[in-house]
């Protein structure tokens, strides 16, 4: 028997049906059970993007990841263990329009219920544990999300001297980290891309920028010259992201990141903390999300995860 862990990922999907909250579970064909969507990681592939793809074959499904939900380990009959991390996504209208499931060798029916009829029909309780999770977020008001998406520019080229800071470009590590970060990032569909002016800032979400079709607006605002200089206004930028109640990137450097997370801190009425700090203290090519409630701003920060690139 194999001691190696087995990864997977999965989400919770819900949409409000005649008022009442619902969520999605599905039958599976040859285990004979019902659980929540999810499924083994591909290789090379990250867990977010493991939990959209996953649920997108299983239950015909598009989807925009939300909120964390938490991990589970359970022991596989080979005795490896199995860790699944699991976000919430919301279901839209629009994707339940273009929804291309039909019964299939690995899914027999998939079933949306209310949460209470979802605790008697799960078969694990792994599953039932993830599920009450998600459950304490709806009793507090908190469904609909957005994330703010603190990225620190790939891997720049050393200060020479020999030309402004800003105009110091990635290295052939930064390119690939710029491109690590698409396949994990559209995982939560985000809307805006926001960036620096520095070549190294833009230079690292313009492949996002290409995926997505969405445009960089860059802005000297979230510059490092222009923090070092005393021009920065990072409130003003948090602000606007903050009442537009839209998932948006935010591409700064190392120095800026902490005015970043402490301006998102300060806009939702949360306190500076050991988690904000941490998540501003970022290696480059890394980000971390915000996750903040779409309708009810007193929430404050709901969650908020970081994302290495692997390279």
């Amino acid at each position: 028997m194999s001691g190696t862990a087995i990864y997977a990922a999965g989400a919770v999907c819900w949409r409000l049906i005649d008022g009442r909250m619902h969520v999605l579970l599905i039958h599976r064909t040859v285990h004979g059970d019902v659980t929540i969507p999810k499924g083994k990681v591909d290789p090379g592939e990250s867990l977010p993007r493991t939990a959209v793809r996953e649920v997108q074959e299983e239950t015909g499904l598009d989807v925009a990841l939300g909120v964390p939900l938490g991990i589970s380990n359970y022991d596989m009959p080979d005795g490896r263990t199995k860790i699944v991390h699991y976000w919430a996504a919301e279901i839209t209208p629009e994707a339940i329009q273009r929804s291309t499931f039909v019964p299939n060798g690995e899914v027999a029916a998939i079933e949306w219920v209310t949460i209470k009829k979802a605790r008697t029909y799960l078969s694990y309780p792994a599953d039932v544990d993830i599920l009450e999770t998600f459950s304490a977020l709806v009793d507090a008001g908190i469904t609909r999300t957005f994330a703010l998406i603190a990225l620190r520019h790939g891997k720049a080229v050393p200060r020479t001297g020999l030309g402004p800071d800003s105009k110091r470009p990635l290295t052939e590590r930064g390119v690939r980290q710029a491109a690590s970060v698409v396949d994990i990032i559209t995982a939560w569909n985000p809307l805006r891309i926001i960036s620096s002016t520095a070549t190294r800032c833009v230079t690292t979400v313009a492949p996002l920028a290409a995926a997505t079709g969405i445009t960089i607006k860059q802005t000297d605002l979230i510059s490092q010259d222009a923090l070092e200089c005393g021009e920065a206004d990072v409130r003003a930028v948090i602000g606007k992201r903050v009442r537009s109640r839209k998932t948006a990137v935010l591409c700064s450097h190392g120095p800026v990141l902490p005015e970043i997370l402490r301006e998102i801190g300060l806009a939702t009425g949360s306190t500076m903390n050991a988690e904000l700090a941490d998540a501003a203290a970022l290696e480059t090519g890394a980000f971390s999300i915000v996750h903040l409630s779409s309708e009810n701003p007193s929430a404050g920060i709901i969650a908020i995860e970081h994302h290495i690139p692997h390279l």
